[in-house]
């Protein structure tokens, strides 16, 4: 009688590797980055809920996550690329479609180009410069500005979770913070010649 006990705890420890690892904690630990990440590709804050959603069931549905502890970072990374990128596509779909209603509708009395009265503090006046000139940014390039001076987080860190060297964290940076410098210096010039 234990021959089949053993046989049968064998077949069961091969299919309990893939359910080894505790989801809930992983994703509770990676939630922040990868939040970040979300929203320098969707662009939406709203959106970040829902993509993060997914990515949590495409987590826990894969037949083969990483066994690996230092893999799931750079896993999960790629795991919200996709669900982020899938997002954006659905939401190209949506928009499609209503635009293709708004055509055959004409527009009702409220004009959305009225101007917000908040658009004279010169705090809103900033951070609308800096996101114009944030989704002027590749993504790629927006991910690394948010995830180092939102997040706060090192070279090292980022390294570690990308599952990139740490000199190309630094170039990949350097890149990105120029490109927002000549972005900004794009937008602060068209306000000036209005």
């Amino acid at each position: 009688m234990n021959m089949p006990q053993q046989s049968l705890g064998n077949a069961t420890s091969g299919s309990a590797r893939s359910t080894d690892l505790d989801w809930s904690a992983i994703l509770a630990q990676h939630d922040r980055w990868l939040r970040t990440v979300v929203s320098a590709r969707v662009g939406e804050a709203d959106a970040v809920d829902e993509v993060m959603q997914e990515v949590a069931l495409a987590a826990v549905r894969q037949s083969a996550p990483p066994v690996d502890p230092a893999k799931v970072a750079p896993w999960l990374y790629r795991v919200a690329i996709r669900q982020a990128l899938l997002y954006r596509r659905r939401c190209g779909r949506r928009r499609k479609l209503v635009n293709r209603y708004a055509e055959r509708r004409p527009p009702a009395e409220y004009d959305a180009g009225t101007p917000d009265p908040l658009d004279w503090l010169v705090a809103e006046e900033r951070r609308r410069m800096v996101r114009a000139a944030m989704e002027h940014l590749a993504p790629r390039d927006a991910e690394m500005l948010l995830l180092k001076y939102t997040e706060n987080w090192s070279y090292q860190q980022i390294a570690d979770h990308l599952g990139i060297s740490h000199s190309a964290v630094e170039s990949r940076l350097h890149r990105a913070r120029r490109r927002l410098r000549s972005e900004l210096a794009a937008i602060e010039t068209a306000g000036v010649k209005r």
